[in-house]
């Protein structure tokens, strides 16, 4: 299942906006230079999950994977994408967790 495109940008297009705006989240202390968080290696990016908005960071490789993009689909109709704040999943954390081992 592909991502709704909420505009005429292609999927890739706003993947890579999704992972730029989940990844550089300004200047601020644990970011460097050019406001990528430290604690996030590269290739992988930051989302919350769960009504407590845990931090889980993911690999990039996630955002090819069907069962991913659902989430990414989710997260664009409740909250959209065009925010400050990190990408949010809306999905309980178990679900989340187990998703994310089975796709490893």
């Amino acid at each position: 299942m592909a991502i709704r495109k909420s505009s005429k940008l292609s999927q890739t297009t706003v993947l890579k906006k999704i992972v730029k705006r989940c990844s550089s989240l300004g200047k601020k202390q644990g970011y460097d230079e050019e406001g990528l968080p430290l604690d996030v290696p590269k290739g992988h990016f930051a989302v919350y999950v769960g009504q407590n908005r845990t931090r889980y960071i993911v690999p990039i490789s996630f955002l090819t994977r069907p069962e991913f993009q659902i989430l990414l689909q989710l997260a664009e109709e409740e909250f959209g994408f065009d925010h400050d704040m990190g990408l949010i999943i809306p999905c309980e954390e178990d679900v989340f967790e187990s998703l994310t081992l089975m796709l490893r």
